[in-house]
């Protein structure tokens, strides 16, 4: 039998495995409508409630949420993904969660974005009947301007920059427990958790030569798509991420792979070329023995059998849940391709600012409800912001590219609790958990 990453992650903390009941949330706890009401969330909060818990708390609370009523005194030995088919990605809402700016600040330095990414994971809706929930991490690998610190609100610390063949992100991993347990096994914790949640589980990935490094013991260089040991290291790397329990990638720039429109290309760098892609993707999923997995592209949703031949699964910008009418009938529309569909966009991490309260939950309900049948419906993206604001001066597509602390007192907590809105950003949470209670049942 595996080992029970859950239990080592607690024991790392020096904390008990056995699990009593969180009930400190259960007047928050909001759940699906219908013959389907099992499935259970916390919602009208605002995101410092559940990230200021310890981890223990907040392992007990998602246990507490348990889907099958039943309350683990220890947690299961083996969880497995929600099981929605092979295709389970062309019709799922992918929310990519930036765990990097939920990381734990403490002065310059920033850490432990997979801990406060178990204690968000409460309030994420578990999936539907017919269609999957899937959370999408920012980041997973180093990024290269500067991994494991945080600067001023201004300062260049993209994470459109990874470096590879060195592990993972010191704004993710704690590297402070790791002779108790591994950076693998806590990213295993994070995966298990999310699975007993119900919900997918998947990362973002660049595909840029210049925005990627890679590095060796003695040096690191830059990436090149003609290099067939970068290429091997590419497959290498993201194929393990498989092997630890993720099934979806998200490929930033996907669009323009194989020199695809690249006048509105704005990366840096070569891009593999489709071919390549091809093969980059089906190695993925043959040396992972995963057939299942999801591989979501951004802009890639043009040329549907272009994206499709490529192996993408879905992909954004083609259209938004502006229109109510326009994605019901595109649903209509390509109800019979069941192996590729682009995507309704809520919200994209190029976002910076614009969208009101009640445009972003018009685009949910979108989303959620624009198709005739549910088991027609298309696949829709959203980010962290789209489930709980972020503070008025800064935006998505900010804290992608700064990583900045916003702690008035110095303390981590401070910042989880200002880098979101106050009350206006808790009714919104609400507003978001009552359209979930009303699709999960679907």
């Amino acid at each position: 039998m595996s080992k029970n990453n859950v239990n080592l992650l607690l024991n790392a903390f020096k904390e008990s495995e056995k699990l009593k009941p969180n009930n400190s949330f259960s007047k928050k706890t909001y759940h699906s409508l219908g013959c389907y009401n099992s499935k259970k969330w916390i919602a009208n909060i605002v995101p410092s409630e559940l990230l200021c818990l310890n981890l223990k708390e907040a392992i007990e609370l998602i246990v507490t949420l348990s889907e099958s009523n039943i309350f683990y005194e220890n947690f299961p030995d083996y969880i497995e993904t929600p099981n929605y088919g092979d295709n389970w990605g062309r019709f799922a809402n992918y929310i990519e969660i930036n765990n990097r700016a939920l990381a734990h600040m403490h002065d310059n330095k920033c850490c432990c974005g997979i801990i406060n990414s178990i204690k968000i994971l409460s309030a994420i809706p578990p999936s539907a009947k017919c269609w999957a929930n899937c959370i999408i991490l920012s980041q997973i690998f180093p990024n290269i301007y500067g991994d494991g610190y945080n600067k001023g609100p201004f300062e260049e610390n993209s994470i459109y920059g990874m470096k590879i063949n060195c592990g993972y992100s010191g704004n993710i991993i704690d590297f402070s427990i790791t002779d108790k347990i591994s950076p693998e096994d806590q990213i295993r914790a994070f995966c298990d958790l999310a699975h007993f949640r119900g919900i997918k589980v998947g990362f973002r990935t660049i595909i840029s030569a210049d925005q990627i490094k890679v590095v060796y013991p003695d040096h690191e260089e830059g990436f090149d798509w003609k290099n067939p040991i970068h290429q091997e290291l590419y497959i290498q790397e993201h194929t393990k991420l498989m092997d630890l329990g993720f099934e979806a990638m998200f490929i930033d720039s996907a669009k323009h792979i194989g020199g695809y429109d690249l006048e509105n290309y704005t990366g840096v760098g070569a891009l593999p070329e489709y071919n390549q892609m091809q093969y980059i993707l089906y190695e993925i999923r043959r040396r992972s023995k995963k057939t299942n997995i999801s591989f979501a592209g951004e802009k890639s949703s043009c040329d549907f059998e272009r994206y499709k031949n490529l192996g993408l699964t879905t992909g954004t910008d083609y259209i938004t849940g502006d229109d109510f009418y326009a994605v019901r009938q595109l649903s209509e529309e390509l109800k019979y391709n069941r192996d590729y569909a682009p995507g309704v966009e809520i919200e994209n991490d190029n976002y910076e600012g614009g969208i009101s309260y009640e445009q972003r939950l018009n685009r949910i309900n979108t989303a959620l409800f624009g198709y005739y049948l549910s088991s027609d419906k298309l696949p829709s993206f959203m980010q962290t912001n789209d489930i709980f604001p972020l503070r008025y001066d800064t935006n998505t597509h900010h804290i992608m590219m700064t990583n900045p602390s916003y702690s008035t007192d110095g303390s981590s907590c401070s910042h989880l609790k200002n880098l979101f809105a106050f009350d206006d950003g808790r009714n919104y949470n609400h507003k978001v958990g009552v359209l979930f209670a009303h699709a999960l049942c679907k």
